[in-house]
């Protein structure tokens, strides 16, 4: 094979891969808003130490989808409905984290094995039962991209609304209380902004992938910032690029784009880590 070969070949490959991403467009703004959302909030979710109820609430969220498969509703809002149950229920009763942790023990089994029970209920097609627990974010439709947009947005807004008082309770949960911030109220505001967006999560990348995109992208972020500012925005860019890459790296493979997102976000997080690990073992030389 001479070079002209090799050059036709290669423009031949990078025009089907344009083609493949042009189908695939709606794919990757969804995976854009999920990533830069879902590393926004998934800041408090490690703060508040609740990296555990992102799990129990994508549970009762994969049981309400799973209903509504079985009813024939949209499946968008029986996952809505169940992400929110769950998180009114964890927020209005797990007040303190082991009434919390102890709450979402309950919940994860129950939720799960309701959804097993209403998926083997379920006759319609194999795909649309499997792609609740592992996401279909390779199909994502307009009016799928218009539902989690505007459900994005919405969370988006709610978390500029809180975000001062949610950060100090989220820090410093007593001194809050003690300078008159309303920290159940503000609690419960956040569990339903969780819930939201771990209803659309959960629709586009499954019940099993969720803390891929709500927890390990904040998780790296505060391994080597620490700033107001930076921390969210480096949270935010990783959540951007695990999804996003995951989609543009399964583009080109013949596996579900799962493992690539899940893979991206776990290397994002040990390079972080061990970036992380190297400036305490300076910080802790230099003070010698």
């Amino acid at each position: 094979m001479n070079l002209d070969d090799i050059g036709d070949a290669m423009f031949g490959g990078l025009a089907q891969y344009g083609d493949i991403l042009a189908l695939v467009s709606n794919s990757v703004w969804a995976g854009a808003i999920l990533g830069l959302v879902g590393g926004l909030i998934g800041l408090f979710v490690m703060q508040r130490d609740m990296a555990f109820a992102v799990h129990g609430i994508s549970e009762l969220s994969f049981a309400g989808a799973a209903a509504a498969l079985l009813i024939g509703v949209d499946v968008v809002a029986g996952s809505l409905v169940g992400s929110l149950l769950a998180a009114a229920i964890i927020g209005w009763l797990g007040a303190r984290a082991r009434d919390r942790n102890s709450i979402i023990g309950v919940l994860m089994p129950f939720g799960l094995g309701l959804g097993i029970l209403f998926l083997s209920l379920y006759n319609g097609r194999a795909a649309g039962r499997f792609s609740l627990l592992t996401g279909q974010i390779v199909s994502v439709q307009s009016a799928q991209l218009s539902w989690l947009a505007g459900i994005c947005g919405l969370v988006l807004v709610g978390l500029l609304l809180i975000w001062r008082p949610l950060r100090f309770d989220s820090l410093d949960p007593q001194s809050a209380a003690a300078r008159g911030v309303p920290v159940v109220g503000v609690s419960f505001a956040f569990m339903l902004l969780l819930g939201l967006v771990v209803a659309v999560a959960v629709h586009i990348i499954g019940a099993l992938l969720v803390m891929a995109l709500v927890v390990t992208p904040a998780a790296a972020a505060l391994r080597v910032a620490t700033g107001p500012v930076a921390v969210p925005v480096l949270a935010a860019v990783f959540g951007i690029v695990s999804a996003v890459g995951g989609i543009l790296l399964a583009i080109m493979g013949t596996l579900p784009v799962s493992p690539y997102i899940t893979t991206i976000s776990f290397v994002i997080y040990l390079v972080c880590r061990v970036i992380g690990a190297r400036r305490e073992r300076v910080t802790r030389l230099s003070r010698h």
